[in-house]
């Protein structure tokens, strides 16, 4: 009697479990979870991350040391911001041979003591560019899309 009364318990038992869906719910917000865990994210990354990527400009501008944003001063932004407009406008002077009205299939071009020559052979670019500061030659090469 008792082994059937201990089936019986154990059958009503097993019959009382369901199984469901497993669910997914992301935390983050980003990816669909509560926009009321985004506070509390940010505030565990922000404490996790010490060290920043303009950290890392500013200690290698200043000569390596624990420099602070506070170190650049005006003409140093200037000159920075100079320097990329003018790199950038080197970077319009090469598209515009290689792709432009009348592209050509290779050339030089010259900008203080960067040399940048391109050659375009088979399906792709290659581009060269040395610096005669100190010697340092680099190689790019793009893969060109052809079109019928």
């Amino acid at each position: 009697m008792r082994i059937a009364i201990t089936l019986a318990s154990l059958m009503l038992v097993a019959s009382a479990a369901h199984a469901s869906e497993l669910v997914y719910t992301p935390v983050n917000p980003t990816f669909g979870g509560s926009p009321y865990n985004s506070s509390h994210l940010l505030s565990i990354a922000s404490a996790q991350r010490s060290a920043t990527a303009s950290d890392a400009n500013v200690s290698s501008a200043s000569g390596g040391g624990s420099g602070t944003t506070n170190d650049n001063t005006t003409a140093d932004l200037f000159v920075s911001q100079l320097q990329s407009r003018l790199l950038s406008a080197l970077a319009s002077q090469v598209t515009e041979a290689i792709f432009g009205d009348d592209p050509q299939d290779s050339g030089t071009i010259t900008f203080g003591d960067t040399e940048i020559t391109f050659d375009q052979t088979g399906g792709s670019i290659a581009l060269t560019i040395t610096d005669f500061t100190d010697g340092t030659v680099t190689n790019i090469e793009v893969p060109q899309l052809v079109t019928d």
